[in-house]
């Protein structure tokens, strides 16, 4: 019996060593033995940018070495000088990647802007000029174009949404002018912020990436293209940033079109959806954008977005934060129509809005905006009817904005909150708080009763 119950425990104990073995075969296919066949099949795409422009003023390095070329008492003036007028050659170094037979490159914006001169070395060897198609600064983004040729080889588009952090990514570019050079890495983040534009939302890898880098692609282990390597930090060795591949294709489609971007814009104020915020609106699922203002004569109020609205997706793809929703409403095109689907009062509804142009209103409506603040830097408006109805107020106005440093600013004041009462007199209308603030003398004190979206009632006190 003993012997059956040994032979028993052996057999199972085999059975879970092979599964286990199976099971770390199986993470383990997830680890290339090596690189070599991937860069292989990616190489012949990338390719080394080189770009030439003037730069007005006297070079650093001739001044370093033979002093100030305007001093007329140099004696290497006449020889060595360059001439402050003209100016002197500036050459610098990035790289690029084709997407097409018929020559276009994308590449970073800081790498062709202000060129003279722009030259493509591709994979075989062979050089041929450039011409800038289209620059979007605030992405950092380019579209060159060289000559047709059966040369080309194009790369393909991944899908960056889909690449999850530890991931095995390679970066192929020029780093320090060294072309073709391959580095592997793992994706370190998602979503990171770096300070280099309204449009932060970059991935993170260790692959390294150096200066000469710049504009050459990201590519994941099918060899398709999710980001495009555009940044490193000073002195933070191992850390590098790459263009989400999903926010530059409707970029870069814009500037093959029409050689600019023409963003979209909706025309409302925003705020991410807090827990406390979450509860006080029913949202079961705490996901989604509340909608603290909208702007008069822009999209959303024409397709009837109301304050109080709370936006959880736009063309099916849901939106959990104010600035996923920014950033995915500025890559779609500015004229096309979106699907939102908002809840409104606990319910669903979809609203249809076509999309503005995004510089030019938004400039607009930033305009207005500051000319609505008051004397104590807040901007109000009238509660609506269907606000009313829904939280069971009969008097109040909502807070629409706080300009910076002001005096509401410093006393708390927050964009949302409502105004109950002031100096004990109820305020149903913007027009009667205007009204008690243009009675109110400088310097004298004003008491307000405000009510926040956590149903907390606070009073503030402030000397106008």
């Amino acid at each position: 019996m003993n012997k059956i119950i040994n032979r028993h425990k052996l057999l199972i104990l085999t059975a879970v060593f092979l599964f286990s073995v199976t099971s770390v075969s199986s993470a383990a296919t997830k680890i290339p033995a090596n690189f070599s066949e991937l860069a292989k099949n990616v190489k012949t795409s990338v390719v080394n940018i080189r770009t030439e422009k003037t730069v007005k003023g006297s070079n650093r390095v001739y001044k370093h070495f033979f002093g100030d070329p305007n001093d007329r008492n140099n004696p290497f003036r006449e020889f060595f000088g360059p001439n402050p007028r003209k100016g002197y050659k500036q050459r610098s170094l990035g790289s690029g990647f084709i997407i097409d037979k018929k020559g276009y490159i994308v590449t970073n914006n800081h790498v062709v802007e202000n060129a003279d001169v722009i030259s493509v070395k591709l994979f075989n060897g062979k050089t041929a000029k450039a011409k800038i198609i289209g620059r979007d600064p605030k992405t950092d983004l380019a579209l060159i174009k060289i000559p047709e040729s059966s040369d080309l080889t194009p790369i393909k588009f991944g899908d960056s949404e889909k690449i999850e952090v530890g991931e095995w990514v390679i970066a192929i570019g020029s780093p320090f002018g060294f072309e073709q050079t391959v580095t592997a890495g793992i994706i370190s983040g998602k979503g990171r912020v770096i300070g280099q534009g309204p449009y932060d939302n970059f991935l993170q890898t260790d692959a390294s990436i150096n200066p000469g880098n710049s504009g050459g692609p990201l590519i994941n282990l099918k060899g398709k293209v999710i980001g495009i390597n555009t940044a490193i930090i000073k002195s933070g060795y191992g850390i590098g940033f790459a263009i989400p591949v999903n926010m530059a294709k409707g970029i870069i489609s814009q500037l093959k079109n029409s050689g600019e971007v023409n963003r979209g814009w909706l025309g409302v104020g925003i705020q991410d959806l807090t827990p406390d915020l979450a509860k006080y609106y029913k949202v079961k699922n705490k996901k989604g954008v509340l909608v603290v203002d909208v702007y008069k004569g822009h999209p959303a109020s024409k397709a009837g977005i109301r304050i109080n609205d709370i936006i959880i997706s736009v063309n099916g793809k849901k939106v959990t934060t104010g600035k996923e929703l920014s950033l995915y409403i500025a890559s779609i095109k500015a004229g096309e129509k979106v699907k939102l689907k908002v809840l409104r009062s606990g319910r669903t509804k979809t609203i249809y809005a076509s999309l503005g142009k995004r510089s030019k209103l938004e400039k607009k409506a930033r305009k207005n905006l500051a000319r609505g603040f008051d004397e104590i830097g807040i901007s109000v408006n009238d509660v609506t009817p269907e606000m009313r109805r829904r939280y069971g107020l009969d008097k109040g106005i909502i807070i629409t904005a706080v300009e910076q440093n002001s005096i509401g600013s410093k006393a708390g004041f927050r964009r949302g909150d409502m105004i109950l009462e002031v100096n004990r007199i109820s305020v149903k209308t913007k027009k009667k708080y205007m009204s008690i603030l243009d009675n109110t003398r400088k310097g004298e004190q004003i008491d307000f009763l405000i009510k926040r979206a956590n149903s907390i009632i606070i009073p503030i006190t402030i000397t106008k």
